[in-house]
């Protein structure tokens, strides 16, 4: 319990100082963001994926979803389409038909504002309700928390890119809290393991897209070596312990 504490603050306090941390705002983009990309991806693709074998078979036999055949990965498919979709339309609404420095303007700007971060911070909750059901193992617990640290660190840099007025004045707080509201909930709430596989297969889907969505596109200017030492580095560990 009290390492959950720790850790779960340890997330909150990410979100509330990764956007004033003034190398990772480095253009072109830090090396360290492409570092710690590299290491939520290989957190998924080494140990969460492995994982939806389990959770086959702890899906598998629960009422509607029993006859899809491969319904952890097409939850995992739901998640990544679920931030592609968002992103996109947050995109294609960026560019505002009336003029800038207006009411007008600036309404459409909050809307998107809210939709993101309402998105993220549900997110979040999940990361937060998660972090209750990685306590087989204090290791275990680390690790994951320690993945979705850097995660954060990510996901906190496309937002101050998109939206950073708001982002720095309300957007850090609400997902600060939502982190830990969610792990709160996974206190109270508790599911069978079906639902919690569920979870944990959405979450890998969001992690992929996230990561990649800002490693990608030509204009952020990646850094392809660190992330490929953060995903060789994190992967030897997941291995190793």
């Amino acid at each position: 319990m009290w390492f959950q504490i720790i850790f779960v603050i340890g997330l909150a306090i990410v979100h509330l100082t990764a956007g004033n941390i003034r190398f990772l705002q480095a253009w072109p983009r830090s090396a360290w963001l492409s570092f710690a990309g590299g290491i939520a991806v290989s957190y998924v693709f080494v140990h969460v994926f492995p994982e939806l074998e389990e959770a086959q078979q702890a899906i598998g036999g629960h009422g509607t979803v029993a006859f899809l055949e491969h319904h952890a990965y097409l939850i995992a498919l739901v998640g990544l389409i679920l931030f592609y979709g968002l992103e996109h339309w947050v995109s294609q609404n960026k560019a505002q038909t009336s003029p800038p420095n207006t009411e007008a303007h600036a309404l459409p700007g909050k809307r998107m504002f809210w939709l993101h971060i309402g998105t993220f911070a549900l997110y979040n909750a999940l990361v937060g309700y998660l972090l209750v059901y990685r306590e087989s193992s204090l290791h275990e617990l680390a690790l994951y928390a320690l993945a979705m640290a850097f995660h954060f660190l990510v996901n906190d840099y496309g937002l101050v890119a998109r939206h950073r007025e708001y982002y720095l004045r309300k957007g850090r707080w609400v997902l600060a809290v939502a982190v830990i509201i969610g792990w709160c909930a996974g206190q109270w709430i508790e599911v069978e393991e079906a639902a919690t596989s569920m979870l944990f297969a959405f979450l890998a889907g969001g992690v992929v897209l996230n990561v990649l969505k800002e490693e990608l596109p030509e204009e952020r200017q990646s850094r392809l070596w660190p992330f490929v030492l953060g995903a060789v580095l994190y992967s030897l560990l997941l291995l190793v312990i």
